[in-house]
């Protein structure tokens, strides 16, 4: 076959897989049934490729042509890490993080579970025994932290000053909590439990002496969204030590270390809610509004926290899991070609 005859029968298909390749670079946007034809083209034009060199090798612009179509599908088919600082920051926001928090929704339902327990049963207790009011600290402790110390603190500092410390010490927690899942879960589940029982205790002393819409006005505007957020950063830890306990059929290292860095992209991603939860705390508790605006605003943090980490995690993780899938059968197909074609260039 004459290198004219050779261009006219394969230019189309050469042209389809420079089409394809455009489109792959969004691989959301192509159907399976062009993933794989972008496989048996690009394997197709491989074998091109290696003909054309043997046998017009001195044709450079034909060679040329196809070395170009072939190396850029092969640089899509291999993709490679987004570069782009931007564009990664915005696919981990609107993807990798709240994909990781669904994948640990069972956890997250623990860490609830284990956090919100004792605050119930100590605010209830608290509340309605008055030998458990007496026993909660002495009496001119309890008066001051009802009366003025708990909702003072709110407004002791500037408000950016304040926002900032809390910002760094619910970081703090979180860190701790998730870290500490390694200790088969043990102090992750005691940190949990403990902030619980404080807030439960915080919320009996008012609510014993009937000061509880005063007590639920200045936790809930920042405490709807901090609290979930420590809940979650315990669940990423119990994940982790889970995967101690229960490593399946590998190792504990390899257990940890699979687990280690999709659960590490839930403690990052939270370290967003964490900010927004301080300056919550910083700008609108303390602050002489209405209590419905105040809590409207955490309401609305906390609608917002769930249905990105939650209710769109669903969907993320099913984003994610198929381009996974789609990468994987792409790369294991191409290997086959390259290596049988490997042969024909060689």
């Amino acid at each position: 076959m004459d290198i004219d005859a050779f261009v006219a029968t394969n230019q189309d298909s050469w042209q389809r897989l420079a089409d394809l390749t455009r489109r792959a670079r969004k691989l959301r946007s192509m159907h399976p049934a062009e993933l794989d034809e972008m496989v048996g083209l690009y394997q197709r034009a491989s074998g091109h490729l290696a003909q054309a060199r043997l046998a017009y090798g001195a044709d450079e612009m034909i060679v040329g042509r196809l070395t170009s179509i072939v190396g850029d599908a092969h640089g899509v088919i291999y993709r490679r890490r987004e570069t782009n600082p931007g564009r990664a920051v915005a696919r981990f926001l609107w993807l990798t993080f709240p994909a990781a928090a669904w994948r640990i929704r069972w956890f997250i339902l623990v860490a609830a579970l284990v956090t919100l327990v004792p605050w119930a049963v100590f605010q209830v207790w608290i509340g309605v025994s008055p030998e458990a009011f007496e026993l909660s600290a002495d009496e001119a402790v309890r008066t001051s932290y009802i009366e003025n110390d708990f909702e003072a603190y709110y407004s002791s500092q500037p408000a950016q000053n304040f926002a900032s410390q809390v910002f760094f010490n619910n970081v703090r927690v979180a860190i701790l909590a998730f870290a500490s899942g390694i200790l088969l879960c043990v102090f992750t589940l005691f940190i949990l439990a403990f902030n619980g029982a404080n807030v439960g205790m915080a919320g009996g002393l008012f609510t014993h002496v009937g000061e509880w819409e005063r007590f639920w006005g200045l936790i809930l505007p920042h405490g709807l969204l901090e609290i979930s957020a420590v809940i979650v950063a315990g669940a990423a830890g119990l994940r982790l030590g889970w995967s101690v306990i229960a490593p399946g059929d590998t190792t504990r290292w390899r257990a940890v270390t699979a687990q280690g860095s999709d659960v590490g992209n839930v403690v990052i991603g939270l370290v967003i809610a964490f900010g927004v939860a301080g300056i919550i705390e910083g700008f609108v508790t303390g602050q002489p509004w209405p209590t419905s605006i105040r809590v409207g605003i955490g309401v609305i943090a906390f609608v917002a926290f769930w249905g990105w980490t939650i209710v769109y995690g669903r969907r993320a993780a099913a984003i994610l899991d198929a381009e996974s899938n789609s990468s994987s059968v792409l790369v294991d197909d191409v290997r086959t070609g390259d290596e049988r074609l490997s042969h024909v260039g060689g």
